[in-house]
């Protein structure tokens, strides 16, 4: 008996139909699935080259931030914020403008920040500091307190007692929790807030009594009751 199909079995054969139907939907849609391709094509390659140019960037802003950061060790705080025209260098406010993107931008954010304060420019400060992109967990903490210290060095106390909340609560542990409750409980007292100070130092109080800002606490506490 012979193995070769007849024609008419090639018609029907299964894999020889389904073959012939690709080819034809091929023919029928080539000039879509071409264009699918190529857009394809493109999008991973615009991937590739955008990671490649956002580690070149990375890669840049830190060589730049390690500059800045020298100066601002040295305590010329005008240099690492501005930079230095004689020497050519970067300080932390342009490399937060031309490379907020990268981490290194992200953290020259906030050094911008501290620098403008230690140049008593406090409004700057908080211009700098309220932008930059908080890390999660106890990293966060120190920053946000000190935008809270910068509320409350332009007298605006209710703002900067919410933001020491923000910041006990942004790691909630059994130092820096009480700590920035404790100076949100002064912010408070100060903006005529009794209420609220009285709550947070009532907190203190009842779930933080092995903490050093407990007699602190209740100082407060005293003090409001004497109203």
């Amino acid at each position: 008996m012979s193995n070769r199909l007849s024609k008419e079995e090639l018609e029907t054969d299964p894999l020889i139909e389904n073959y012939n139907r690709a080819v034809g939907f091929y023919h029928d849609n080539k000039t879509i699935l071409l264009s699918l391709i190529v857009g394809l094509v493109v999008i991973i390659g615009s991937l590739v080259g955008y990671r490649y140019y956002a580690d070149s960037q990375e890669q840049k802003a830190q060589h730049l931030l390690a500059t800045a950061q020298n100066y601002y060790d040295q305590g010329d705080y005008e240099s690492a914020l501005k930079g230095n025209e004689f020497e050519l260098t970067y300080g932390f406010q342009q490399i937060a403008d031309e490379f907020s993107g990268t981490n290194a931008g992200n953290l020259a954010i906030y050094f911008a920040g501290v620098s403008s304060f230690k140049l008593g420019n406090v409004e700057g400060a908080i211009n700098y500091v309220s932008r930059y992109d908080v890390p999660e967990g106890i990293l966060g903490v120190g920053p946000v307190s000190f935008l809270g210290n910068l509320y409350e060095a332009t007298g605006d106390y209710t703002q900067a007692a919410e933001t020491y909340v923000q910041a006990a609560n942004w790691d909630v542990n059994e130092s820096t929790t009480p700590f920035n409750l404790l100076k949100a409980a002064r912010a408070y007292y100060k903006a005529g807030n009794t209420a609220q100070a009285s709550e947070l130092t009532s907190k203190i109080i009842d779930e933080y009594a092995n903490s050093t800002e407990l007699s602190e606490a209740k100082k407060i506490q005293g003090m409001l009751a004497a109203k």
